[in-house]
């Protein structure tokens, strides 16, 4: 691997100049925005195109247009009347089939949520291209193209939601087959959070966190996501427990998967301030007045831009979205706990508590150590251990028995021959003969 030198510097510096600037930084723009194509969380509209009586009408002129950007798609339908349109961002969109000796149809505001599969059929009806038959909304209809078990949280319900800390992981519990262990308060950061939600009997740490397609799961960790964005920058957030398609098979539990909000044909801005301060809180049951309340300041403020970037041509837009959000928090903390009163610090205990100390202590050692001598050579408040079954005395003198020490031979009180006594040793260490053989000598 070369280092950048002066030659090779000087290199790359003539290259840059026999090469056209505004083509390396159009390159390099595809690149990012292909990219971000790539990993973004879209939508797919499916649909079959038939005549009055139920054929399938092939080659039919289908046009896509979104209603927040103005940009259009246009494919034809295949020899069996369907057509399939994938890679739709999430949003408002408008359906237009047009076909020769056909009426003009057109659906009207589709909303398409993130990883959705939407079906919309059409069926044409006799007559000029000059006519024209619109359908403003379609019907609820049951969900046949996919078998996944799901649940969506749109962005303007995002917005109204009260969450406690302003965290995603709050999103996470509000579906069918959640059970959590969450606490009261979220922290809003990813690592910190309380994402303790399993799916349907599986662990935790089995989840899955997307974010505009690509993975934010915490590998190393619980399970988390490595991103906590903020809640004014999502546009929906879905939760898919049970059933879902093969592509979001990194996980045997539930995926979570959010959308990040992007520029539209207009420009957009908003800002917000949620502030939550002690004042306004009512005070804690175990910490009454005139106690000090315990200090809470929690300020998360932020901004969102976005809207189109009209540098070139008309139909060709760009549009971008910026989200910046700051979290700041204070929380303090009351606590409850015993401590020893300050005059007995220097050791003046009250005489009311009586101290057993064993008796092999030296009365001149806690004479010195409690404060002088009180009656019968030791201090106020401490007595000697009078018998040998105080716990006091058990504890300090009971022999402290060593697992990795021979016990010493047993003495029995039963004498042995000529007057000696005999030890009785332990099964397990009792010494074993050694056993000899005596050969004599005789006739060969």
């Amino acid at each position: 691997m070369k280092s950048l030198s002066p030659t090779n510097a000087g290199s790359l510096g003539r290259f840059l100049k026999r090469c056209d600037l505004r083509l390396v930084v159009l390159f390099a723009a595809l690149i990012v925005l292909f990219a971000a194509q790539g990993l973004a969380q879209e939508a797919t509209i499916v649909g079959t195109v038939t005549d009055p009586t139920g054929a399938a009408v092939p080659n039919v002129n289908i046009t896509v247009t979104s209603n927040d950007t103005g940009l259009s798609r246009t494919l034809t339908t295949s020899s069996d009347g369907q057509y399939v349109v994938p890679d739709l961002h999430i949003g408002s969109y408008s359906v237009k089939a047009s076909a020769s000796g056909f009426k003009l149809a057109e659906q009207k505001n589709i909303v398409l949520q993130v990883s959705d599969r939407t079906r919309i059929d059409f069926k044409l009806q006799v007559g000029s291209a000059q006519e024209q038959v619109t359908v403003e909304a379609a019907a609820i209809a049951v969900q046949s193209d996919t078998g996944e078990v799901s649940d969506v949280i749109t962005g303007n319900q995002l917005n109204q939601l009260a969450t406690n800390g302003r965290s995603m992981y709050s999103l996470i519990s509000l579906t069918p087959g959640a059970s959590s262990g969450q606490g009261d308060f979220q922290i809003p950061t990813p690592v910190g959070g309380d994402a303790n939600v399993s799916f349907n009997g599986m662990r935790q740490s089995h989840n899955l966190y997307l974010l505009d397609g690509s993975e934010s799961s915490d590998r190393g960790g619980a399970g988390g996501s490595d991103v906590m964005p903020s809640l004014d920058s999502i546009a929906e957030f879905r939760q898919m427990t049970s059933n879902y398609s093969a592509e979001y098979g990194l996980s045997s539990a539930a995926t979570m998967t959010a959308v990040i909000k992007s520029g539209t044909k207009q420009y957009h801005a908003s800002a917000w301030e949620f502030l939550r301060n002690d004042a306004l809180d009512a005070r804690n049951y175990f910490n009454p007045a005139p106690n000090k309340v315990a200090e809470l300041r929690f300020h998360t403020y932020g901004f969102n831009v976005g809207g189109p970037v009209d540098f070139w041509a008309k139909e060709h837009k760009t549009f971008f979205f910026y989200n910046m959000e700051w979290r700041k928090l204070i929380q303090g903390q009351t606590l409850n706990q015993t401590v020893p009163d300050t005059a007995w610090y220097g050791g003046a205990l009250p005489t009311s508590i009586p101290i057993s100390v064993p008796s092999t202590v030296d009365p001149a050692f806690l004479a010195k150590s409690c404060n002088g001598p009180g009656p019968g050579g030791l201090p106020a408040g401490i007595r000697p251990a009078s018998s040998a079954a105080s716990p006091s005395r058990q504890l300090s003198e009971g022999p402290r028995r060593d697992p990795w020490h021979t016990p010493p031979p047993l003495r029995s009180k039963r004498a042995g021959p000529a007057g000696t006594r005999r030890c009785l040793f332990p099964r397990r260490q009792r010494p074993r003969r050694r056993r000899t053989r005596r050969c004599r000598a005789g006739p060969q």
